[in-house]
C-alpha cells in the first residue's frame, strides 16, 4: 500500500472486527443530517455517491456531479471504488480538495493516483482519518468489473458504527465475512449486468446481517420499483431510502 501523502495513515494489515445489532422494523426516515458526537450524517449524492459527515470528518465515496455549492464542503477523505466515470470523476475530486484531503484509489488506477497525490489500496488495507477506520474490501462482478482488476468496496468504521458502500459489486463470497458486522449497507440496485439487482441484493442484505440498508446506483424511480417488488422480502433491517442529494442522521447507541 503506497503511503506517501499523509503521514496521519495507518495501515493495518488485517480487516477490522466490526460489531451490529439487528433492526425488526423496516421504515424510512428522512431527517436533517448532524454530526453530534453520538451521530453520523449521510447523504446520498448522484449515482453511487454518498457523503458521511462525523465529528469534523468528512468522507465522501465515488462522488460525482456535484452542485457547486459542495465546493464549501470539502473532503477530509474522497474513496473511489473503480475508474467507471459514474464513480469518478476527476472534475468533482478537484472541487472537493483541501490542504490535507486524503484521495484513496484501487492500485492499479495508476493515472489518478499521480494525478491526486492519491493513496493506493487493495482489498483488506487500512487506513486511518481522524477516529475514522476505512478498510477498503472487494468489489466485482464477471464482466464489467473483473476481479483481477481488485477494485474496492469500502468499510468506514466511526467509532464501532460501520457503514459498507458495495460499489459496483455483485454479491460475493467474502461478503460472509462481515456478516453481522456491518450497521449500514449501501447496496447497488443494478443494472443487473454490471451490479447486483432485485433478489441478489435481498441476499445480500441477509448475507450482511446489515441493520439498515440504503439503496444506491439507481436510475430514476428504480428504488420505489425496488421497494414496492422486494421492500417485504427485507426483514430484520430498516430500509432507509432517499433521493439523490437527500440526508439522513444515524444515530449511535
Amino acid at each position: 500500500m503506497q503511503l506517501t501523502k499523509r503521514t496521519k495513515i495507518i495501515a493495518i494489515a488485517a480487516v477490522v472486527a466490526l460489531v451490529a445489532i439487528g433492526a425488526p422494523v423496516v421504515a424510512i426516515t428522512l431527517i436533517n443530517q448532524t454530526t453530534a458526537s453520538n451521530s453520523v450524517g449521510f447523504t446520498l449524492l448522484d449515482n453511487a455517491g454518498v457523503m458521511i459527515e462525523t465529528r469534523g470528518v468528512r468522507i465522501y465515496v465515488d462522488p460525482i456531479n456535484l452542485p457547486s455549492e459542495y465546493a464549501s464542503r470539502p473532503a477530509d477523505a474522497i474513496l473511489i471504488t473503480h475508474p467507471h466515470e459514474d464513480h469518478y470523476q476527476p472534475v468533482t475530486i478537484s472541487m472537493l480538495q483541501k490542504q490535507d484531503t486524503m484521495n484513496v484509489f484501487p492500485a492499479n488506477m495508476t493515472t489518478a493516483i499521480s494525478l491526486f497525490d492519491g493513496v493506493s489500496v487493495h482489498p483488506r488495507d487500512q487506513l486511518q482519518v481522524g477516529h475514522v477506520r476505512i478498510t477498503a474490501f472487494y468489489m466485482a462482478t464477471p464482466t464489467s468489473h473483473p476481479p483481477e482488476a481488485n477494485w474496492t468496496s469500502y468499510i468506514i468504521d466511526i467509532n464501532g458504527f460501520t457503514i459498507f458502500h458495495a460499489g459496483d459489486s455483485k454479491l460475493l463470497p467474502q461478503h460472509s465475512e462481515l456478516a453481522g458486522t456491518i450497521d449500514v449497507a449501501c447496496l447497488p440496485l443494478g443494472p443487473g449486468c454490471q451490479s447486483m439487482a432485485d433478489v441478489e441484493v435481498v441476499s445480500a442484505i441477509a448475507t450482511l446481517q446489515a441493520r439498515y440498508f440504503v439503496p444506491i446506483h439507481y436510475t430514476a424511480g428504480a428504488d420505489h420499483t425496488f421497494l414496492t417488488n422486494y421492500g417485504s422480502l427485507i426483514t430484520d433491517c430498516t430500509i432507509v431510502s432517499l433521493d439523490y442529494y437527500q440526508s439522513h442522521t444515524f444515530q449511535i447507541t
